[in-house]
């Protein structure tokens, strides 16, 4: 069976960006591993089973699979947006076309447009990353039901639907964790301040569960000044932090559970701390990498943003041309812990 792009990244032991550069010959790549790269393809018989697939496949049937996000232009979206690309890439061989819809906000009018307008460009899949709406969930089920579209949820879920999958972050557990690193890092006292992004955003929603549910679970000394909305602005935490900090200076931590992190460093610059609170955040942006290595933050979870966007729809493709279902109801990535020595 010849190989995929996956396969010569793991044999080689880079990225598939680095791999999709060596071989379509874009970007700066060492030498000695655009060549390693090249002989692995060679071994896979990489090029000779693309060019055989793609055009056996548009003889056959010309795919079409529908991808939506939201909060497309924040931070956490750039490793989705890396595998969404890489998965269109791959799947342009196939015969396989992705009409990607990018929105900015959480917005339920902007989804629902995005879904009409896929279906009616004739989707044979729909990869979505939904908001928590009656409305979408409606449209979701009315394309699997009446239409016979199937749809991955990733990033974000929904419930009461019946799509195929989720592929993302068990993010009730994720919680949980930034909660047993925060009771770590205080010895389980003092004032904790949780912000949140949108209280529509399903996966704000359960991160601050879990981290609420251990908090109280397992550090009773510990003192939550509640749950705050930054609508994932930077501007707004930054607010929220100097708020707080006026009326409890003595906060221990601070625990982000969206978009907006910068607002942290920002708040805590201005008020010239001579000892900051401890603080947890999402994903290893380069922004927050280099934040974390400058000791402005104490842990960053990751949640594998680069395979929330590749595998959705490689999955689809599985299910249309191949009748494949995937074998879990949830697909969760991996949980990651950075800290300034590992990032």
């Amino acid at each position: 069976m010849a190989g995929t792009i996956k396969e010569i990244a793991e044999r080689a032991g880079v990225s598939r960006g680095t791999v999709d550069r060596a071989l379509n010959n874009r970007g700066r790549i060492k030498p000695e591993v655009a060549e390693r790269i090249m002989a692995i393809a060679k071994e896979l018989d990489y090029h000779s089973n693309r060019k055989t697939k793609k055009n056996t496949q548009k003889a056959d049937k010309n795919i079409k699979i529908g991808v939506i996000t939201q909060l497309s232009e924040a931070s956490f979206m750039i490793p989705v947006k890396a595998g969404i690309r890489d998965a269109e890439r791959e799947l342009e061989y196939l015969g396989v076309e992705l009409l990607l819809k990018d929105i900015e906000s959480v917005d339920e009018e902007a989804q629902i447009k995005a879904i009409d307008e896929l279906e009616a460009e004739g989707i044979h899949g729909l990869a979505i990353m939904p908001v928590q709406s009656e409305c979408v969930r409606e449209r979701l089920n009315r394309l699997m039901e009446e239409k016979g579209i199937p749809v991955v949820t990733f990033n974000s879920d929904i419930v009461g639907t019946k799509r195929a999958c989720f592929v993302g972050l068990d993010n009730k557990k994720s919680g949980r964790t930034a909660a047993g690193l925060m009771g770590m890092l205080t010895r389980g006292k003092g004032k904790v301040l949780v912000i949140t992004g949108f209280f529509t955003n399903s996966v704000n929603s359960l991160r601050v569960e879990g981290f609420v549910q251990e908090i109280k679970n397992s550090y009773p000394e510990m003192e939550l000044l509640g749950v705050q909305s930054s609508f994932d602005e930077t501007k707004e935490v930054e607010k929220i932090i100097e708020n707080t900090m006026a009326i409890a200076p003595d906060l221990a931590g601070v625990f982000v559970a969206s978009g907006g992190q910068a607002g942290v460093c920002l708040a805590f610059e201005k008020l010239k701390l001579e000892k900051r609170p401890y603080v947890i955040v999402y994903d290893a942006t380069p922004k927050n990498a280099k934040a974390l290595k400058e000791d402005r933050y104490d842990f960053l979870i990751d949640q594998e943003g680069y395979e929330q966007g590749y595998r959705p729809p490689n999955l689809l493709y599985n299910m249309i041309q191949k009748e494949e279902m995937p074998e879990k109801d949830h697909i969760y990535t991996d949980i990651k812990i950075k800290n300034k020595y590992n990032v």
